[in-house]
């Protein structure tokens, strides 16, 4: 699934990264704890989590998440904007809540890591 339909189907706003939208991703992984994040084994994912802080786009950076969706309409800040440009990684954030974002993405189509 492209990262704009993602964002389509989540009805949600790109706050950084619009040049990568057109990117293909084939899973996603909804948490709010990063330490499980930091579990997976699995490449070419979306992370779809509530917690809004910096330490969300490390636990990215170093788990090779290239995208996050931050649902329940959290809002990034510019240290986390800059933080993520840096290091490539797109942020869609969504009026949706956890579980409504993960059942609408898996209803298109997204496939789970487990």
């Amino acid at each position: 699934m492209k990262l704009k339909e993602i964002a389509a189907v989540l009805n949600a706003t790109i706050s950084c990264g619009a040049e990568r939208l057109e990117e293909e991703v084939e899973m996603g992984y909804s948490s709010d704890l990063m330490s499980d994040v930091l579990t997976l084994d699995t490449d070419n994912l979306v992370l779809i989590t509530g917690l809004v802080n910096v330490q969300a786009i490390r636990t990215a950076e170093m788990a090779d998440i290239r995208a996050i969706v931050f649902v329940r309409n959290k809002k990034v800040n510019q240290p986390m904007v800059d933080l993520a440009r840096e290091n490539g990684i797109c942020i869609l954030e969504s009026p949706y809540s956890l579980f409504k974002s993960s059942g609408l993405l898996f209803q298109a189509g997204l496939k789970p890591v487990y």
